[in-house]
């Protein structure tokens, strides 16, 4: 992380200064699918934007929903140079009724596997063009 506003940083339970220089991990719960991030990766680092149902960890252990709007940060070429999050609180209906369920159905494929992270992108097309159709039905509806 580059830089955190005063409102993350309080929502989080950690200080601009705990969280400048660290992997976005830091604050990952364990119920926030790994997939979910590798097509949030795969996204932006293509050069497109994307709105991810993101749950993340407090300090003290509690957790908060987001849904974050993530794009790349270009410099007058064009090239990227990092990433930029935009956050708000989704609708409570919408993560209870569809996300959810949808990243415990994730979740519970990647507990399959005894080694998970190799196993990340198993059955990838079919688990991405999943997520994509309730996420473009979920934001389109948000």
């Amino acid at each position: 992380m580059t830089y955190t506003n005063d409102v993350f940083s309080r929502i989080a339970g950690y200080s601009a200064r705990e969280l400048k220089g660290q992997p976005h991990n830091i604050i990952r719960h364990p119920q926030m699918p790994r997939s979910v991030f590798a097509l949030l990766w795969q996204t932006i680092q293509a050069g497109g934007e994307i709105f991810a149902y993101v749950i993340n960890r407090c300090k003290n252990g509690d957790h908060y929903w987001v849904i974050a709007h993530v794009s790349a940060s270009r410099d007058r070429s064009g090239e990227i140079i990092g990433y930029h999050s935009a956050r708000r609180v989704p609708e409570r209906s919408i993560v209870d009724e569809k996300i959810i369920p949808l990243y415990d159905l994730l979740l519970s494929e990647k507990n399959k596997y005894p080694n998970r992270k190799p196993h990340i992108f198993h059955n990838t097309e079919q688990t991405f063009q999943n997520m994509e159709y309730c996420y473009r039905d979920i934001v389109h509806n948000y």
